[in-house]
C-alpha cells in the first residue's frame, strides 16, 4: 500500500493544485478513504507535511484547511517540468558539478542536502562529487540559501574533455536498472490501459475507480524522478525505454481524466470554495505533481 503522505502529495499536485491550493481536512479524509487510509493517518501526515514546510494550516470555525506553501508550489512546478519533459532545448555540452567540502557539522543536514540533489536528478560521480547535464543553476542558488551552505560546497559548470560523455552517464547513473524499471512499468500498465480503455468505452468503470487508478498511476510513474534526471537526447543510449513509458503514462493519465475529476469534484464541492482552475482535466499541465516520498 502506498504511504499516506505520498498519496496526499500526489492528490495535491494532480487536483488541489488546480483548485486554489486549499482543501478541508475532512475532504482529504474522504479522498484517502478511497485507498483505505484511516483518518488518523491522514491527520498525522498533514501535520508532518506542515512541519516540513509544504503546507500551511488555517481554520474557519471548527474546520481546518490545508494550503500549499510557496515551497510546495515550487516543488510541484519542478516535478511537472521533469515528468512531462517540458524542457526541449538541445544540450550545450556542459555539466553542472557540485563538490561537497568536509565542513558539515551536522550529518543529517548534509544528508538532507544530498537527498535534494538526488531528487533533482544529480548523479554521484565520487564520494563528494555530484553532477547533472541539466542547467540547474537557479536550483543550486536556491538550495544554497535553503541549506545555508556558505563555504560547504563548490559549484562548477564544466565540459568533459578526456573521453566520451557516456562514461560519466555510466558512472553517475545505473542506466540498465533505469531501463529495466521503465520496461516493468510499461509491461504492467500497457495491459491495464487496454483493459480500462475498453471498460470506459462500455461505461463500466466508475468515477471512483478512475480516480483511484489515476492517482496510483501517477504515484508509480513519479518514482522515476528519483532515478532518471531527464537526460538530454544527446546523452541517451540507443535502447531507451523512457520515451515509451512516458507516452503510455500520458495516454493513460488522459484516459482516466474525466472520471477522476468528476469523483474529486464530487468530494471537493461539498465543503470547499469551488473555483476550478484546470481548463481540461484530461490534459497534463505545467504545474503538476510532487515527487516527495
Amino acid at each position: 500500500m502506498a504511504k499516506t503522505q505520498s498519496l496526499i502529495f500526489t492528490i495535491y499536485g494532480d487536483y488541489i493544485r488546480h483548485y486554489n491550493n486549499r482543501i478541508w481536512v475532512g475532504s482529504l479524509i474522504r479522498l484517502l478513504g478511497a485507498f483505505e487510509h484511516n483518518p488518523q493517518s491522514v491527520r498525522m501526515s498533514l501535520s508532518r507535511m506542515s512541519k516540513q514546510g509544504w503546507l500551511s494550516i488555517d481554520k474557519e470555525g471548527k474546520k481546518s484547511f490545508y494550503t500549499l506553501t510557496e515551497a510546495g508550489k515550487s516543488r510541484l512546478n519542478t516535478a511537472a517540468g521533469r515528468i512531462f519533459n517540458i524542457r526541449k532545448e538541445s544540450w550545450d555540452g556542459h555539466w553542472l558539478m557540485v563538490v561537497l567540502q568536509n565542513r558539515f557539522d551536522d550529518a543529517k543536514h548534509r544528508q538532507a542536502f544530498i537527498r535534494e540533489l538526488e531528487w533533482h536528478g544529480f548523479g554521484q560521480l565520487s564520494t563528494n562529487v555530484y553532477i547533472t547535464p541539466n542547467p540547474l543553476h537557479e536550483t543550486m542558488e536556491r538550495l544554497t540559501v535553503k541549506y545555508d551552505l556558505g563555504d560547504k560546497i563548490d559549484v562548477f559548470s564544466a565540459e568533459y574533455t578526456v573521453g566520451e560523455n557516456s562514461r560519466l552517464i555510466q558512472r553517475g547513473w545505473n542506466i540498465e536498472e533505469i531501463n529495466e524499471k521503465y520496461e516493468s512499468f510499461f509491461e504492467k500498465y500497457s495491459r491495464d490501459y487496454v483493459l480500462d480503455r475498453q471498460l470506459i468505452a462500455q461505461g463500466r468503470l466508475t468515477d471512483a475507480e478512475c480516480f483511484i487508478k489515476r492517482v496510483m498511476l501517477t504515484h508509480e510513474y513519479r518514482k522515476f524522478l528519483f532515478i532518471d534526471p531527464g537526460f538530454p537526447a544527446e546523452l541517451l543510449p540507443g535502447r531507451w525505454l523512457g520515451h515509451h513509458a512516458g507516452q503510455l503514462f500520458s495516454d493513460y493519465y488522459q484516459l482516466l481524466g474525466r472520471g477522476a475529476i468528476e469523483f474529486f469534484e464530487g468530494v471537493f464541492k461539498a465543503d470547499n470554495a469551488y473555483d476550478p482552475l484546470l481548463p481540461d482535466a484530461g490534459v497534463p499541465t505545467d504545474s503538476y505533481l510532487e515527487a516527495e516520498e
